[in-house]
Order: C-alpha cells, then structure tokens, then sequence
C-alpha cells in the first residue's frame, strides 16, 4: 500500500469555506473516481492547516487515479479553478508514505 498524506495551507479566514469545499465537492468527486481517502484534518491551533490522506494500491493505481481525476473536465473546468480563492498552492506539502508491517492502516 502507498499512502499520501497531503498537507495544504488554507488562506486566512477561508478554513470552514475549504473544509466544505473539500466534503461535498473534492472529496465525493474523488471517490467517485475511484479514490480511497482515509480521514481529513485541521489543525487544533492553526486554521490555515489542512491535512488529508489518501490510500493507492500501489504506483500503477495511483497513476492511473491522478489522470482519472485531475485529467478530467469536471476537475479542470469547474473544481480546480476555486481552490485558488482559498488555498495557498505554495504551501503544499505531499509525504508519500509506506505503511510498517504491524500498522493498523494497511
């Protein structure tokens, strides 16, 4: 299993906007492609800290995952063009991480 946890940095005053957007928009269109998102985040003390994590079976689906979802038209014509107004692109940070043998996450 290939596991990414992706942590964005969230505009000032924008987190409950994101965290909307990322529950009913990003995170359903996502899974609908086959995606498989393990749990999202915010920071207790930080509102401009966002992390999610996702889970690939291996380079081949996650390839494969990353065309279906942001080769697609729903992606590039309607979903991307917001996360600007609330994110800050510049702040992302992707730790691609294996699980250890005895992991609950496998």
């Amino acid at each position: 299993m290939l596991f990414e946890l992706r942590q964005y940095r969230i505009k000032p005053g924008q987190q409950a906007r994101w965290v909307e957007f990322m529950e009913n928009v990003i995170i359903p269109f996502q899974q609908s492609k086959g995606m498989v998102i393990l749990g999202s985040f915010v920071e207790e003390d930080d509102e401009t800290v966002y992390i999610w994590i996702r889970r690939f079976r291996d380079e081949a689906e996650r390839e494969a995952q990353y065309e279906a979802v942001y080769q697609s038209n729903e992606w590039k014509d309607k979903i991307g063009p917001q996360i600007p107004d609330m994110m800050d692109r510049e702040g992302v940070v992707v730790r691609r991480l294996n699980a250890t043998p005895h992991s609950p996450l496998q």
